[in-house]
């Protein structure tokens, strides 16, 4: 019984869930950016016991955010750009040439 049951490559590995990722990141990192400003006024306390890495925790986990937006974003303008080419196999649409440097007009 146990882990096995799960693992033994019998099953199907189900289709991956999609949502609204881009809201998701955003939101975790207004947390965490909100977290890093509301203990800001506490520094002192936080120095006196030797926990100022939950700031600088905060501090990280919003920076790593603005970097997980950015990333979600180019991912899922990607995802549109290839679900695009494949509804255009002709290449009719308004899709840009690949070849042509990505920037529209230029040879």
């Amino acid at each position: 019984m146990g882990l096995s049951r799960w693992t033994d490559g019998k099953r199907e590995a189900p289709e991956p869930l999609e949502g609204n990722i881009v809201a998701v990141v955003v939101g975790g990192t207004v947390i965490w950016f909100t977290m890093f400003l509301v203990q800001l006024p506490f520094y002192g306390w936080f120095a006196d016991h030797d926990r100022t890495w939950w700031l600088w925790t905060c501090l990280a986990g919003g920076v790593l955010g603005l970097y997980g937006i950015w990333f979600v974003r180019r991912r899922e303008a990607a995802i549109r750009r290839a679900r695009r080419t494949a509804d255009d196999p002709g290449g009719t649409g308004d899709a840009p040439d690949p070849g042509a440097g990505g920037q529209p007009g230029t040879t």
